[in-house]
């Protein structure tokens, strides 16, 4: 992959989050469509995208039964997603049957732990331990079940790269130093993450809340 940043077009509307992806489509690898952008324009929005020239990774995060997962990956073959997520606790039968129904081509990768996520609000849910001995779970989980990779932050990344040495690992949560980190609790910056082992970075408001994205997309790219 000769540039591994993603950018996240959580952008509710159809005109400007193409606008913006004109603007910074010469600095970034690929779009990264989630539940925000998929929920307000479906397939009419995808195919949108799609055509603006830039693989799409659908961040969709399925998470449910085995069959019906298998029957929404089947039914997203039309987008012709690079990347799809599934939520690696949905457990390894799930996982398996995502892989197995799959277009060719297509990644799957588990998500192990929200970056919006810690220790506190793992112990909340019932889980107790680190986030990295949640993560490394999880990916090992991802790994015996066949899938790609998976998604976890840029502090986990080094570990599950050393364990899973040809996996595919995409890190969100990515902040320049000095910026503001919002929602997200385990934040690196990209190229920090990308030094890791990341082969995706997944970066969204760093670029599109920017004053000038191109320039904040040409900045991050010649850091990597």
């Amino acid at each position: 992959m000769t540039n591994p940043v993603y950018l996240a077009l959580d952008i509710p509307q159809i005109e400007p989050a193409k606008a913006l992806l004109a603007k910074v489509k010469a600095h970034v690898g690929g779009v990264k469509l989630g539940l925000e952008f998929f929920c307000a324009h479906g397939a009419h929005g995808v195919h949108e995208i799609a055509h603006m020239g830039l693989p799409i990774f659908l961040d969709l995060k399925f998470h449910d039964i085995p069959n019906t997962v298998a029957a929404a990956m089947q039914a997203i073959h039309v987008y012709e997603p690079a990347i799809v997520t599934v939520h690696a606790s949905g457990g390894r039968a799930m996982m398996e049957d995502a892989k197995a129904a799959a277009a060719e081509g297509c990644k799957v990768v588990g998500v192990t732990m929200l970056t919006s996520l810690d220790t506190g609000d793992l112990a909340k849910t019932g889980i107790y331990g680190s986030e990295e001995t949640q993560v490394m779970r999880l990916a090992e989980l991802a790994h015996e079940a066949g899938l790609d990779g998976i998604v976890c932050s840029g502090h986990e990344v080094a570990r599950v790269k050393k364990a899973w040495k040809d996996g595919f690992f995409v890190v969100p949560g990515l902040r320049l130093p000095g910026s503001g980190t919002g929602d997200q609790k385990r934040v690196v910056t990209p190229r920090a993450a990308r030094d890791a082992g990341a082969s995706v970075l997944v970066i969204g408001r760093p670029i599109s809340r920017a004053e000038d994205p191109e320039a904040a997309a040409r900045a991050i790219e010649a850091t990597l």
